[in-house]
């Protein structure tokens, strides 16, 4: 059976809101609850499971939840139902829910698990873990070395304007080895650039996104002024996007979130045109339920992923997720094996966490 060939039975929305267990600060905003659609496909007896990442406000793209949510209702799940086809621009969130759920009914209807879809050899993947904008360079310092000592090999650090240069000094004292990032979300620009050239001396591995999205010429200028590499995050909308990205020399590092590039069969277009270019690549995260992260750490154990991306053991975000716990092991994370994405749905936590729902079936068939 082709994935094409599913019949699809029926596919139910679920909107649902799961609090964070201390909320995330960054330069987009405070997230205090994981806002989230999953999708659930039936066919021929199988269900698949996907999960629209879009966050619960547009801050950082154009999708948010609500809207995703009407997307995914009005369009694109009538669409996958009944065979049809018409044209949806944007939202690939929302399109790459979709695709997640149908190809998880696929894979398990041939009880062939994602990574062996793809192919992976890898078990285990490196966790890294994003620390969110602190009160201070000494709670900075304190925040980082929590999710050390919880064995993380990489982490993230969010900046901007009054909290960049100093703040991640301290830590870099603080843990002289450590992988370290740090993410702009965009807040600087080629006026600050001697800002940025002051980290240099602080031995990044890169700092992602400096400038706006649609800067690549800015950020092309900068990676001639400075030596820490350039990675690009927002700025990467697709598999075109990252080509001119490279041909401009706007980046050397691509952070990957399948979510955001609309799905995993563009997100795979990426990982060959930065593993052919040997250009850095790692995979970030959408701070996703279980459903979400599953499918992610089953992309980043493909080859091309080349550094520690954002993926991190629920424990950092969630009390109890819609999925069993994914445990940090030594400073990394197993790689699902069950057939699909490798993990079952927790029904119950699922029902309790919903505040929406909606079924969509064939045209003519009740519901």
């Amino acid at each position: 059976m082709t994935l094409e060939a599913a019949r699809i039975e029926r596919v139910v929305l679920h909107r649902i809101r799961i609090p964070f267990r201390t909320p995330f600060v960054t330069g987009h905003g405070t997230e205090t609850h994981k806002h989230a659609t999953i999708v659930e496909v039936l066919a021929e007896g199988v269900t698949g499971w996907g999960e629209c990442a879009a966050l619960e406000n547009p801050t950082y793209t154009s999708e948010y939840a609500d809207g995703a949510f009407f997307v995914l209702r009005d369009l694109l799940a009538p669409q996958l139902v009944d065979r049809r086809s018409a044209l949806v621009v944007g939202h690939p969130m929302a399109k790459a829910a979709i695709e997640a759920a149908v190809l998880d009914a696929h894979l398990r209807m041939t009880s062939l698990s994602l990574a062996a879809y793809l192919g992976v050899t890898r078990s285990m993947v490196p966790a890294g873990v994003a620390v969110g904008i602190a009160a201070g360079a000494d709670e900075l310092v304190e925040a980082v070395a929590v999710r050390v000592d919880e064995g993380y090999r990489r982490v993230k650090l969010k900046i901007g304007p009054d909290r960049d240069v100093e703040w991640v000094a301290a830590v870099r004292a603080a843990f002289p080895a450590l992988e370290l990032h740090v993410d702009a979300n965009g807040a600087y620009s080629l006026a600050t650039a001697p800002t940025l050239q002051r980290l240099d001396a602080l031995g990044l591995a890169l700092i992602e996104q400096p400038f706006d999205i649609d800067d690549l010429e800015g950020h092309a200028v900068l990676a001639t002024m400075i030596d820490t590499p350039i990675c690009l995050d927002e700025s990467i909308t697709s598999a075109r996007a990252c080509e001119r990205a490279l041909d401009m020399g706007a980046c050397s590092v691509v952070n990957l979130k399948q979510a955001r590039v609309g799905g995993l069969a563009e997100a795979l277009r990426i990982h060959s045109i930065c593993r052919q270019r040997g250009i850095g690549l790692w995979c970030g995260g959408m701070l996703e339920t279980g459903v979400g992260r599953a499918l992610n750490l089953a992309l980043a154990a493909m080859p091309g992923f080349t550094l520690t991306g954002d993926l991190s053991a629920t424990s950092r975000y969630f009390a109890r997720d819609i999925t069993a716990p994914t445990e940090l092991v030594d400073g990394y994370l197993a790689v699902p094996t069950g057939p699909g994405i490798g993990v079952e749905v927790d029904h119950e936590f699922l029902a309790a966490c919903t505040i929406g729902t909606a079924t969509v079936v064939p045209s003519g068939r009740p519901d």
